[in-house]
């Protein structure tokens, strides 16, 4: 589990304005910035084109968080302390800029009206709206952009501090203008990483403890929604701002459509099934197959009164797996890490527990073009071969998929692989126990704070004592989880991490060196190799879309040769139920979900909706 709050910053930065950065016109004041080429939006844009620029204002939505959370303990989003509620950053703060659902790689004006970048790439220029309020009617001004990147470098979670790292200076030359300097070769996602950030009040964090969590009250923001009522662990709801000083601007005509929007905790997924069956809450996504497959057959879904959509998502499908924490003696030989991988018999669990509804993952940047296929190509190997003497030759051949079983669940040709590998790594099977060098026996736990995996989990535990393995399932509570996930205290973890469509600067949160030893990072496999180093570096400097993913297939390679995970599974869709009180505009976003932002309620299909 994923600091919440965390994760919607990377997301607002990395899927909407993907953090990255490179002038749609050099030294020419603009509208917005793109990665790679022109703006699709004009100057002169009305609104973007997939909202209803007609949607009614009013109502409601209820639903529950995305990833699983079964509570909240802080209000403070920034820091590396605390699990914050969902929508909390995205609802109550604005950015500079705002990314489109139908564009990757770019950011309209919202704070600011317009920006520049510098010829030499160094620094980038925001002019800012001067009508920009916070919700207590004090103006947002210049010297709060600055404090607000300024506190989030210095104060804020390591991971924001890995992401600023070469943001060297904040200055307001005026009022309303903002500049900021870079240093460094990584200079072309800095611009939008700047502009993606959440601005917050300087005078409000002058009688606020920046630092410390809290529940007492929701910290200031300029965004379209207030934190008006809370119960611990219970529920959040926001308020839509009547007086909010951007509603018309183009990046939000159609847009911030309900009244409240409310998130409802509960103890796990099972929990809050039955609570939506109940009528309790509007709407939520499945990402449980057997759930999707079997739980919704009750009543008001067979009459109609709850329907049930698959929305396709053009995004990569996120990487998700086991991941090794390789920090640990015992996982640092790849040959051990690729052995525990065939414990995980996939054609098994997808027929037999997911109902044949995945695919198996094969790449860090799976249901994309930038995932490594065939050999490498000659643009792939002018940037591996430097490393050629380090790298597994693997690197250098069709990546290996992950071992495929007969679906039987008793495939022992798998696990002698298995064997045979652990045997080279140095564990040796003796008397039925798998002993590493010292005599001592090898063991595994998989720490997993809801029962959901439980399921999946327990064939590859029988797979691994098999193999003479001490292996277990580790329950702990979401606080536990999260803690530890900061502090690298686990042997595996199962993550998910989202994957930018132009991926860019926050891969150095996740697969640097630099991040290995940064509590709070999502490096959680502890990745310290060169190679990753200077490809992720390559990714950042790539010019154009052909040669980043080119940089990102070859990284792909190195991450596939080392076997940090065990790789999981995707759909490349999304599975909603809702109960049938909202409408929608004809057609989705291709990156992005697009519910809370851009549905509405229905006033005549809430007025007939019966829920008993």
């Amino acid at each position: 589990m994923l600091n919440r709050h965390l994760t919607v910053i990377a997301l607002a930065a990395v899927s909407s304005i993907s953090l990255l950065a490179a002038p749609a016109a050099a030294s020419t004041k603009q509208h917005g910035l793109s990665t790679f080429g022109d703006l699709k939006y004009p100057p002169d844009f009305k609104h973007f084109s997939y909202v209803n620029p007609d949607a009614p204002k009013g109502g409601s939505m209820s639903t529950v968080p995305t990833g699983g959370a079964a509570s909240f303990d802080s209000f403070n989003p920034f820091i590396l302390k605390g699990n914050t509620p969902n929508g909390l950053s995205n609802l109550l703060f604005d950015t500079l800029l705002v990314g489109a659902g139908d564009e990757l790689g770019a950011g309209y004006g919202l704070i600011a009206h317009s920006v520049e970048l510098a010829d030499d790439k160094k620094s980038v220029t925001f002019f800012m709206r001067p009508e920009a309020k916070f919700s207590d009617g004090s103006p947002l001004t210049a010297e709060d952009v600055v404090f607000a990147v300024t506190t989030l470098k210095t104060k804020g979670h390591p991971f924001y501090r890995t992401l600023l790292r070469d943001v060297v200076k904040g200055e307001a030359l005026d009022k309303h203008t903002v500049r900021f300097s870079f240093k460094g070769d990584n200079l072309r996602d800095l611009p939008l990483l700047v502009g993606g950030l959440p601005v917050f009040s300087k005078a409000y964090y002058s009688k606020v403890d920046f630092t410390k969590t809290t529940l007492k009250e929701a910290p200031l923001g300029s965004g379209p929604y207030k934190l008006t009522k809370f119960e611990a662990n219970k529920f959040v709801t926001y308020t839509r701002r009547t007086d909010y000083w951007a509603e018309k601007l183009p990046v939000n005509v159609g847009t911030k459509n309900f009244n409240e929007i409310t998130y409802n905790y509960y103890k796990d997924r099972s929990a809050s099934l039955i609570g939506f069956a109940g009528g309790e809450y509007d709407l939520r996504e499945e990402f449980t197959s057997k759930q999707w497959a079997t739980g919704y057959q009750f009543p008001a879904v067979q009459d109609g009164r709850v329907k049930l959509v698959t929305l396709p998502d053009k995004n990569p499908s996120g990487t998700q797996g086991w991941f090794f924490n390789t920090r640990k003696k015992k996982f640092a030989d790849p040959r051990a890490r690729r052995a525990l991988g065939y414990t995980f018999d996939f054609e098994w669990t997808n027929k037999n527990l997911f109902y044949s509804l995945y695919k198996r993952t094969t790449s860090y940047f799976e249901n994309s073009d930038m995932k490594a296929v065939g050999k490498p190509t000659a643009a792939e190997l002018a940037l591996l071969e430097p490393f050629k003497a380090s790298l597994p030759a693997t690197v250098f051949e069709t990546p290996l998929a992950p071992p495929v079983f007969d679906g039987s669940g008793r495939n022992r040709k798998q696990l002698g692989r298995a064997h045979k590998l652990l045997k080279e790594a140095g564990f040796k099977l003796v008397n039925g126990k798998r002993l590493d060098a010292d005599g001592k026996q090898l063991s595994v736990s998989f720490m997993r704070y809801a029962p959901t995996f439980d399921r999946i989990l327990l064939p590859m535990v029988k797979n691994m004592k098999a193999l003479g393995i001490d292996a277990k399932i580790e329950p702990v509570d979401p606080a536990q989880y999260e803690l530890r996930r900061k502090n690298f205290d686990y042997d595996i973890l199962s993550m998910r991490m989202v994957m930018s469509g132009t991926p860019g600067i926050e891969l150095f949160n996740r697969f640097h060196s630099r991040a290995a030893s940064a509590n709070g990072s999502f490096n959680v496999s502890g990745i310290k190799d060169p190679a990753v180093d200077t490809l992720i570096s390559a990714i950042n400097n790539a010019k154009s879309r052909e040669e980043l993913n080119t940089a990102v297939r070859a990284l792909d390679r190195v991450l596939l040769a080392g076997y940090y995970w065990i790789p999981n599974w995707y759909k490349g869709a999304h599975n909603i139920a809702y109960w049938d009180k909202f409408g929608r505009p004809e057609k989705k976003p291709p990156y992005a979900r697009g519910i809370i932002g851009i549905w509405w309620e229905d006033k005549e299909k809430t007025a007939k909706l019966n829920r008993q």
